[in-house]
């Protein structure tokens, strides 16, 4: 039998849970109420401007949080976090212009990084290693769920209320979770600090990853973002090499399962793109779906993310193994991907959804399996910063998914795409072009992360926490 070492988790574990449910209900519930802001506050043209700086804001400081809470401690970290984003929350809500908004979403964007990152890393101190798979599965059964839950809740605030109750609605939530922090979540211990700060390589790693996403994201001076992405990124490395104690280890990234988790993890979240941003439109276009049935045709997808998360962590739990369910993952998610690309070009609602199904117990299996290997092959003072560099990849991986894959869209679709026509002036023979080769690019990105995954090098969980044990197996 084994023995349990740590505090009870349920009720700490709900507090990080709810902790997280602003940051994670924030993207989706926005996105109801994007055109109804824009006639409040500014033009259609400047609303991309609030999520480019939300999400520009939350690549960039993930890393800086889990070090941070490697070295003062999580949980204060994560009540800091909560709280910024929540004071942002406040604020957003009573923007008066769209300038106002894209600032208050910067520095949204900047603690959400931190609940995001600090939330996984903080689960490592509550469970066993043999039991995060398990815990790590709710999670993304919660993501799943507010995925669905996330429009329908923004549409009926923005329909009954105002859009600043987007905003609003985080403040009860988040003084619940602050509340639930401060009285159940325990403090893990952390190392006092001996070395100072890496504030120089905090700010090169900051800018770096601001200048690359902009360029993902934006067509203008992509060049320049660029070039201004290859010089900080030179300067960040000769600066983590001299640094005493380096905001991101080089030698981390140098470990076989932190790389192989990295690439997985990018190419596995650019692939999720080519669903979530082109089957709605697809759909929308080509079967008639309106906005709120292209959303929960989504649902498929997410019930087999519900699905296959808490299978496969309750028999990683059990068996301590983990290497087998990216790669079944991996494969499916391949197959879902090659089966939409090859039945787009007679759309219908069944099959999409049966393909949304396959895609969905693959992808279960695969983000929140790789998150507990990084943290099985780390050290306790090391949790943080492995955990934010597993979702530093997975939030470039977006954007450049988004960006590599629009542009596929944008290519195939014909004129009317590149000229930014509605919905209304697309011919749906375009869209199923477009989707079609989105599809069949997105498919290889799965095939190389299940190529990648192959490589892991898979250490057993260990059933309790302390120096890492069990032999490693390819």
């Amino acid at each position: 039998m084994i023995r349990r070492t740590f505090t009870p988790a349920a009720v700490p574990f709900a507090a990080v849970v709810l902790a997280m449910l602003p940051a994670v209900l924030d993207q989706t519930m926005l996105a109801t109420a994007l055109p109804v802001i824009a006639g409040d506050l500014g033009r259609i043209t400047d609303v991309s401007w609030v999520v480019t700086a939300y999400v520009v804001a939350a690549a960039a400081a993930t890393p800086l949080w889990g070090k941070l809470g490697d070295r003062i401690g999580r949980k204060r970290m994560l009540e800091l976090a909560l709280a910024l984003f929540v004071g942002a929350s406040a604020l957003c809500g009573a923007a008066q212009t769209i300038a106002e908004l894209i600032v208050l979403r910067l520095v949204q964007g900047i603690a959400a990084g931190g609940l995001m990152s600090l939330a996984m890393a903080t689960v490592g101190d509550l469970v066993e290693p043999r039991e995060r798979g398990r815990y790590q599965g709710y999670i993304a059964a919660t993501f799943a769920v507010a995925t669905v839950v996330g429009p329908l809740l923004g549409g009926l605030l923005v329909d009954a209320a105002s859009w600043r109750w987007v905003f609003f609605v985080n403040l009860p939530i988040g003084a619940a979770a602050l509340a639930g922090l401060r009285l159940r979540l325990p403090a893990a211990p952390a190392e006092p600090p001996e070395r100072p700060f890496d504030g120089l390589g905090a700010l090169l790693l900051a800018a770096a990853t601001s200048t690359l996403m902009l360029a993902c994201i934006e067509d203008t001076a992509r060049g320049a973002l660029v070039a201004a992405t290859v010089a900080l990124a030179a300067a960040l490395v000769v600066q983590e090499r001299r640094a005493a104690d380096p905001i991101v280890p080089l030698r981390l990234l140098r470990t076989r399962t932190v790389a192989v988790v990295s690439v997985a993890l990018f190419l596995a979240t650019a692939s999720l793109f080519a669903i979530t941003v082109f089957v709605p439109l697809f759909l929308q276009t080509t079967t008639g779906a309106t906005p709120t049935e292209a959303g929960l045709l989504l649902v498929p997808a997410m019930l087999g993310i519900t699905v296959s998360t808490n299978v496969s962590g309750r028999l990683i739990s059990r068996t301590g193994r983990y290497k087998r369910f990216p790669i079944l993952g991996l494969a499916l998610m391949t197959t879902a991907l090659a089966g939409l690309a090859a039945l787009a070009g007679e759309p219908s609602r069944t099959a999409t959804a049966a393909g949304l199904v396959v895609f969905g117990l693959g992808f279960g299996m695969v983000t929140q399996v790789l998150v507990t290997a990084i943290q099985n092959t780390v050290e306790r003072r090391e949790l943080g910063i492995a955990t934010a560099t597993a979702g530093f990849f997975r939030a470039l991986g977006g954007a450049v998914g988004a960006a590599v894959l629009g542009a596929v869209f944008a290519a195939q679709a014909g004129a009317t795409a590149r000229e930014g026509a509605g919905l209304a002036g697309v011919h749906r023979a375009d869209v199923i072009d477009g989707v079609q080769a989105v599809f069949a690019v997105a498919a290889p990105l799965a095939a190389l992360a299940l190529v990648a995954v192959l490589a892991l090098v898979e250490v057993p969980l260990r059933a309790a926490a302390g120096p890492r044990a069990g032999k490693a197996t390819a």
